[in-house]
């Protein structure tokens, strides 16, 4: 797609009165007033969940109001196969957004943020909702940047023994640590089904993690010689993902 894309709430038949529909709010003013479309030009709207429709700007009214027409039919985008879901340990400052932002832009399908023992940075109460919020916040921006019409979904914040259970239900589960003897560019990978990833914290998998990680059958693999941040290595897997399950060619 090469057209901007706008999140509205919802794309059913009654949203969309005569194939029309005005877009108000911050993305009506972001349209009108930040990418300055002007009457004729191409957008996507999506909510975000996969249902999208293309349409051709009608009007541009005061400065965040935009009317959009010719916007039917509204199409469905399928799940992508296999699924991909990162397990991303909680970075320090503002690195998480950064990783949630490039894995988004790369297209993983799902993010859950987890909060291994050797984090610095601990999710409680009120500072870890507002936290996740902005972990949401930037999956939804970066894939509208992106292009994209399925947004990564954003879980609560898990912990070892939820991200377990999840491996568990995997048809292919992987530990991104150093002391795996197989590259993840020679894993088996299934041609459908889910892939969990875990990405661990700066200071590492503890001994305990990983032990309970294997029992639930997610193995470690190594990205290659170099060591990277936790803020970068989910990003770099998920490309050699995609790539390998023929999702990118």
């Amino acid at each position: 797609m090469t057209a901007p894309v706008f999140v509205v709430d919802s794309l059913g038949p009654r949203d969309l009165p005569g194939g029309e529909y005005v877009l108000d709010g911050p993305e009506g003013r972001h349209a009108v007033s930040v990418k300055r479309l002007r009457t004729g030009e191409d957008v996507v709207l999506t909510d975000g969940r996969g249902r999208w429709a293309e349409g051709v700007v009608r009007a541009a009214e005061g400065k965040d109001r935009l009317v959009v027409g010719g916007l039917e039919p509204v199409r469905e985008e399928p799940e992508e196969r296999p699924r991909l879901t990162v397990v991303q340990a909680l970075p320090k400052g503002d690195r998480g957004e950064l990783a949630v932002e490039t894995m988004t832009e790369v297209g993983v399908d799902a993010i859950v943020p987890w909060a291994a023992s050797r984090c610095i940075t601990q999710w409680k109460g009120e500072r870890g909702l507002k936290a996740l919020g902005k972990w949401r916040a930037t999956a939804r921006e970066a894939g509208k940047q992106s292009r994209r019409v399925r947004f990564p979904e954003v879980a609560d914040a898990a912990t070892s023994k939820q991200v377990a259970s999840l491996l568990a239900d995997a048809d292919f589960a992987a530990v991104l640590h150093e002391s795996g003897d197989t590259p993840l560019a020679a894993a088996e990978l299934p041609a459908s089904g889910d892939i969990v990833l875990v990405v661990g914290p700066e200071g590492g998998v503890s001994p305990d993690e990983l032990a309970l990680f294997a029992a639930a059958g997610a193995q470690p693999y190594r990205l290659g010689r170099s060591v990277l941040r936790t803020s970068t290595a989910g990003t770099a897997a998920t490309a050699v993902l995609l790539a390998r399950t023929g999702r990118w060619s």
